[in-house]
């Protein structure tokens, strides 16, 4: 089956060291079956090789190429670029926002690796379940298993999130969601630093970062239970349950 090949415009984002950020637009012929990520890669591979960006896997588990496409945060690799546009339409790409821009479309992403050592977020979490194919009873602990976390720390939902860009100081909904995960119980340091202003209580509901989330993790579901879950914590040290 042959392909009708598309004319689209990209628009990216440029921004160098001390330069004020502008857009250099550059008409490119594309398969609309392809991913965004394509097209940029087409870009540097064949018309600029100064225009820098983040790219790893090619298959959304990286989270490395997170960018904003026509204004929504994408993961760029599993974008078809279909999705966000027609034959001859426009495709405005821009850096993740609330995180500094080391160059064009990449981003520095060191506060939120950070936070989330400070909450004890895991790559890997433990299964729920023994995996298929494994006989009762052959292995001691279901907790020997494990499993990649859901969250891959693309950035997407803290770039979606109006309260970071008002609020940097605000842990954000990664952070947050991976508290959740590591839980609070005795562990007073946690405890302290996500039931405090720029913590739990400073989300507002948005949403934002459910609905950009590549990887189904709920950050927003995940940070009202961890609003439950300090609540309960806070009973328990008032009345000294557990001691």
């Amino acid at each position: 089956m042959v392909t009708t090949k598309w004319n689209i415009t990209l628009k990216l984002s440029r921004q160098k060291d001390g330069q004020d950020p502008h857009f250099d637009q550059l008409p490119l012929e594309v398969d609309p079956d392809e991913y965004v990520l394509d097209a940029v890669e087409r870009v540097w591979a064949f018309h600029d090789r100064t225009l820098v960006f983040a790219h790893a896997c090619h298959h959304s588990t990286c989270g490395a190429c997170g960018m904003r496409v026509n204004g929504v945060e994408k993961l760029t690799c599993i974008t078809p670029i279909r999705d966000i546009t027609t034959n001859g339409g426009v495709v405005r790409i821009e850096p993740l926002r609330n995180f500094p821009v080391i160059s064009d479309l990449a981003v520095d992403m060191g506060t939120l690796y950070t936070r989330m050592d400070e909450v004890g977020h895991s790559s890997v979490v433990p299964l729920s379940e023994e995996p298929a194919g494994i006989k009762p009873g052959s292995h001691p602990k279901k907790t020997d298993f494990f499993r990649l976390s859901d969250c891959i720390e693309c950035g997407l939902c803290i770039s979606a999130c109006p309260i970071v860009t008002t609020t940097l100081d605000y842990l954000g909904p990664a952070v947050l969601a991976g508290a959740q995960q590591h839980g609070l119980k005795e562990d007073g340091d946690l405890l302290s630093l996500v039931d405090s202003a720029d913590g739990v209580w400073r989300c507002h509901h948005a949403f934002e970062c459910t609905e950009v989330c590549p990887s189904n993790v709920e950050p927003a579901k995940k940070i009202m239970d961890l609003r439950k879950a300090v609540i309960r914590e806070r009973f328990r040290n008032l009345f000294g349950a557990g001691k």
